[in-house]
């Protein structure tokens, strides 16, 4: 995994809302707020406050629940103090304690010692481990920008790419207008999460949410649409690469044959379609979504013509094998 430049205070600094929040506050230890965090995972350190460090994650964000603060208090009633000496003598990134819990004050003083921040919240442990484990999977996805548009049409997540002035945005305005949603315009940043689920938001979060129309200009959609007519994020199910129109290119007119594209190592399935003047692009997109996701219900309209053509084509020759002539009036 290559490593990331994201730091204990850029932990902090999340601007995160509602179900994401994590609610966090440095206690103590606010030299080490330059700590890196350079894994998405997390350790709830109870072998080491008892002892045994042998396969100690220190390279993890620590989380002290009521468990290992209750622990805390029972060593400090017995002046035990070794282990938390060497835990602090691993190189921590920073310790979080939960539901609103204070440790003890000996642990408070290692901490200044080793320049490890202590960070509070009000958060019980289970949901401050569910929603930093996201967060950090999401910061350290694999990643990467291409230029496009992002919009979400009948609730899939669709991407257009194709050469600079072939109309990706005037299309993707045609389809906001039809009541479908814009995601981003220009830059679009993909990341990999979960495995195998394509994120898709606005590389630059500023003018994300803007789109330049040639001959026109800059338009901000939020204040000429309203707020319906965005979105932050979303998963990415199609590629459809928009390209001027060839006479003399052979186009699939039958869609049976699915072509992919590969982006982050997930194979994505993509469609090519021909932009030509007097064509109704935005129906065709429209179109191609909801058959897309007939595909995903697991009905394809090509292969069953497909199917269908094959049996009346057996079905003829065996009308003429048995009459002798073809039976095609």
């Amino acid at each position: 995994m290559t490593e990331k430049n994201f730091t204990v205070l850029d932990l902090i600094g999340l601007d995160l809302k509602e179900h994401n929040s994590l609610d966090l506050s440095c206690f103590c230890g606010r030299k080490g707020l330059s700590n890196k965090i350079i894994v998405p995972e997390v350790n709830r350190p109870g072998l080491a406050l008892s002892g045994f460090f042998d396969v100690f994650a220190n390279d993890r964000i620590q989380i002290f629940g009521r468990g290992e603060v209750a622990y805390l208090k029972k060593l400090a009633g017995e002046n035990n103090t070794d282990s938390v000496e060497k835990l602090f003598s691993y190189k921590i990134p920073c310790c979080v304690v939960t539901s609103g819990l204070r440790p003890e004050l000996f642990f408070i003083e290692e901490a200044e010692r080793a320049a490890c921040p202590i960070l509070t919240t009000e958060l019980n442990t289970t949901e401050l481990v569910v929603r930093i484990l996201r967060i950090l999977s999401t910061i350290f996805a694999n990643q990467k920008t291409v230029h496009g548009v992002l919009v979400e049409v009948f609730g899939m997540g669709v991407l257009l790419l194709g050469e600079s002035g072939v109309g990706k945005s005037e299309l993707a305005l045609e389809l906001i207008r039809a009541g479908h949603r814009l995601v981003a315009d220009d830059a679009i940043k993909i990341q990999r999460v979960n495995g195998n689920v394509l994120i898709g938001t606005g590389a630059n979060r500023i003018i994300g949410h803007h789109m330049e129309i040639r001959g026109v200009g800059v338009v901000n959609i939020t204040h000429m649409f309203g707020v319906g007519a965005i979105r932050e994020r979303k998963h990415i199910q199609l590629v459809i690469e928009l390209e001027e129109w060839n006479p003399k290119k052979n186009y699939d007119r039958l869609g049976s044959k699915d072509e992919c594209i590969d982006l982050l190592g997930v194979s994505v399935h993509k469609l090519n379609i021909p932009i030509k003047s007097g064509r109704n692009c935005r129906a065709v997109i429209e179109t191609a979504v909801l058959n897309e996701r007939l595909k995903l219900m697991g009905y394809n309209a090509g292969k069953e013509f497909e199917h269908n053509i094959l049996k009346w084509i057996e079905s003829e020759g065996s009308s003429y094998v048995y009459f002798g002539q073809n039976n095609i009036t």
